[in-house]
């Protein structure tokens, strides 16, 4: 990865880069891919999301039905445009919104339904289509944590209207930063990409900061460091001294300035050459989640079998626990990397939940989620002596949740 890294920053950083050609590429290969659907690509993928709605038209007095799981910069967005998210509750085995959950929550003012991905298992898109075309109401799929995800052999992105992806840090594959809209509705794709040609590019400065982190995460951040990068991150991020993932505008919920980026030619070149080594990403993927589906059990967990027609490569590997905070606070000690995704149903736990319309005991279910999932780590970086130690840390320190009323 480290070559590839270089040869990126290479034709980023030098005068003269061809930003349009390194673009094109990436959407192609994309678009190649997924074999169906136009792709714009930007600076990050909730800004991708942003230019879903808005080319759908979507504004004051509207509704987007939301996942009551999710990051908080989904429903950013949607209140960006003046239009309110109304949350559905997800069900407990894969953290998904249910197709009777999302039915039950369609009203006259619905004018988009978003359905997420979670942890990379696969969202009843098909069924959920079932009522939204019946109204005529699109469907965006959040792939944020999937990429080559297939249910009966169709890809994950390719089942609603438009989806969106992130090419972030700690996503399926990884420019930094990044997102992509990918649009099966070709009236609507000529809309993303007008809203994609009206988006600025990313200063030079931004770019060229995040190309450095980029070498500096090739060169420093595996499994037994990234707690110590991760807090060292957010501290630089707070100070402005690097780019980082979100402003503080965007917890209050504001649009800062500058939100709206096309993707920088670093991200295009480095997100063309992920694509097309996606397939040795998910193998790594499932390697890992096949490893601590065979080993959780024999600890006590109780982890539920997926649907024979899932192919489902886990972006992160989602286990149930009743000491969540004390996991958090001791996976730095035992250098082992642990993820706390959701923290809450809009997270992370920071953010002011009412301020994006969210109250307590909306979705009982994802509060209970949120305060019990660990999340273990699949990515390519992750070998079999990491594989080993994280699940000695779960042996050691995690204790199962109790499951028997859910």
């Amino acid at each position: 990865m480290l070559d590839r890294t270089l040869e990126a920053l290479r034709g980023m950083v030098w005068p003269g880069g061809d930003a349009v050609g390194a673009r094109a590429a990436y959407e192609r290969t994309v678009e190649a891919y997924f074999g169906s659907g136009t792709a714009c690509v930007f600076w990050k993928g909730r800004i991708a999301l942003y230019a879903i709605l808005q080319a759908l038209g979507i504004g004051p007095g509207d509704e987007i039905i939301v996942p009551g799981y999710t990051c908080v910069m989904v429903p950013g967005p949607v209140l960006y445009l003046g239009a309110k998210p109304v949350y559905v509750d997800i069900e407990p085995r894969f953290f998904v919104t249910p197709a009777q959950a999302v039915a039950a929550s369609v009203s006259p003012r619905t004018k988009a339904i978003l359905v997420q991905h979670t942890y990379g298992f696969a969202a009843p898109v098909q069924e959920i289509r079932a009522t939204a075309d019946a109204r005529g109401i699109p469907v965006i799929e959040d792939c944020c944590h999937t990429f080559g995800g297939r249910v009966n052999g169709r890809l994950l992105g390719t089942l609603g209207h438009a989806a969106f992806f992130s090419a972030q840090w700690n996503k399926p594959y990884s420019t930094g930063l990044g997102g992509v809209a990918l649009v099966q509705d070709a009236a609507l794709a000529k809309c993303v990409r007008a809203e994609q040609a009206a988006c600025p590019p990313a200063s030079r400065g931004a770019a060229f900061m995040l190309a450095a982190q980029l070498l500096v995460h090739e060169l420093f951040v595996y499994p037994s460091t990234t707690a110590l990068a991760t807090r060292l991150f957010r501290w630089l991020s707070r100070h402005g001294l690097v780019v980082g993932s979100s402003s503080r505008a965007e917890f209050e919920p504001v649009m800062p300035a500058g939100y709206l980026r096309t993707a920088a030619p670093v991200q295009c070149r480095l997100g063309h050459r992920e694509v097309a080594r996606i397939a040795a990403n998910m193998a790594c993927r499932k390697r890992a989640a096949e490893f601590y589906r065979t080993e959780l059990p024999r600890l006590g967990f109780e982890l539920s079998a997926t649907p024979p027609h899932w192919d489902t490569p886990l972006l992160r590997f989602p286990v149930r626990v009743a000491n969540k905070a004390a996991a958090l606070a001791e996976a730095a000690r035992y250098s082992v990397e642990i993820g706390s995704w959701f923290e809450c149903p809009l997270h992370p736990i920071e953010t002011d939940q009412a301020a994006f319309g969210y109250r307590a005991g909306i979705c009982p279910v994802a509060e209970r989620a949120a305060a019990e999932v660990i999340n273990l780590p699949t990515h390519r970086r992750v070998g079999p002596r990491d594989l080993q130690r994280t699940l000695e840390f779960v042996q050691k320190v995690c204790r199962p949740a109790d499951t028997a009323d859910r």
